[in-house]
């Protein structure tokens, strides 16, 4: 009890309630603006289920897991929604929303060991500790916490990920923290599958 009293009293201290507050609501409001640019861009301009079904027509299943793969180890260039409308489009979307959660899972591993590989460039490390500074300032007062949010909420896991293996925080930890990882993709496709 002491341990959570004096815990609770570090994170008011450091303002994590605030962030977590202030994510939550961001994280709340690019879900909502996302959901409603689709309904809008399907509604007058695209019809965005014939984009996905071409799509799923055109591309192999590997080549589109790929692309994601690769977005999800390299700063998260592609928001992982568009891959979870695309799963809601093939045979087994439920299997295929699977397969995305465990490559991006496994894609925030593969930023990690790119962040401990640039650990050890001493030039590379310090222009990218600036460029994320802010996510390696929150990941040492959080920690686990931190990698939480970056799993859960629209904060770039990738980007996470990397400033986990850039100050080598422990990865026994980044990897039980990341696992929830899966019930992002779990509530997003069940939201998007509901929609589409």
């Amino acid at each position: 009890m002491k341990r959570v009293t004096a815990l609770n009293r570090y994170y008011k201290i450091t303002k994590f309630y605030g962030f977590l507050k202030k994510t939550a609501i961001n994280g709340g409001l690019t879900i909502i603006v996302f959901l409603a640019a689709f309904v809008f861009l399907d509604y007058f301009f695209l019809d965005t289920h014939a984009i996905l079904n071409a799509l799923v027509t055109n591309y192999t299943p590997t080549f589109i897991l790929s692309i994601f793969f690769v977005s999800e180890t390299v700063l998260g260039l592609i928001p992982p929604e568009i891959f979870i409308a695309w799963s809601a489009k093939t045979a087994n979307p439920w299997f295929f929303l699977s397969l995305l959660g465990l490559l991006s899972y496994l894609g925030g591993i593969c930023a990690y060991g790119l962040g401990g590989l640039t650990f050890k460039i001493p030039s590379v490390r310090n222009y990218i500790e600036n460029k994320i500074a802010i996510h390696i300032i929150n990941l040492r007062k959080w920690g686990g916490f931190f990698v939480l949010i970056g799993a859960l909420l629209p904060v770039p896991h990738s980007i996470v990920s990397f400033a986990c293996g850039l100050i080598k925080y422990k990865f026994t930890h980044y990897a039980v923290w990341a696992a929830f990882r899966f019930l992002r993709f779990l509530i997003y496709g069940f939201a998007i599958f509901t929609m589409l």
